[in-house]
């Protein structure tokens, strides 16, 4: 049985289907496949098993297994997450996340180890390592109530 392989370089292409992906230098709309790398790649969205990425730019990865190196990705979700020296604005993970010398705005897990990183909010049952947070729970709920509050009362006096 041949294996579903596909090697991308250089190319602008919609959407990409396989096995096994590994794209460089390229800008892809969709990638859906088990195991995907990519180098230097632009893409929309990427859903596979396996994903690991360096040097690139996605708007949303979901896969069972994320590993992004020096990579910015607008929503990260997976069972493990890994990111290295890279900017997420959101990260879940439903089991294990790993946090190396990156910016996150918002870290949710299990487990979340991180090294010389910040976030904004995090949510996680244990975490471990140096992280600086702007906010834990109890002062998010805080602005949640203040601004509900302030939002209220502008409802209020918007109608007379």
């Amino acid at each position: 049985m041949e294996k579903d392989v596909v090697d991308i370089y250089g190319e602008s292409l919609d959407i990409v289907e396989a096995e096994f992906i590994n794209i460089k230098q390229s800008t892809v709309r969709s990638v859906d496949g088990g195991h995907i790398e990519l180098q230097q790649v632009g893409a929309l969205s990427i859903d596979g098993e396996r994903i690991e990425g360096t040097q690139g730019a996605v708007g949303l990865v979901k896969g069972n297994s994320i590993n992004l190196n020096q990579t910015f990705s607008g929503v990260s979700a997976g069972t493990n997450v890994n990111l290295n020296f890279s900017l997420a604005p959101v990260a879940v993970s439903t089991e294990e996340m790993e946090v190396n010398k990156s910016a996150a705005g918002i870290l949710a897990a299990k487990n979340i180890n991180a090294t010389n990183s910040t976030s904004i909010l995090m949510i996680g049952n244990n975490v471990s390592g140096n992280i600086t947070t702007l906010l834990d729970w109890r002062s998010a709920l805080a602005i949640g109530a203040v601004a509900g509050g302030v939002f209220g009362l502008l409802t209020l006096f918007r109608k007379r």
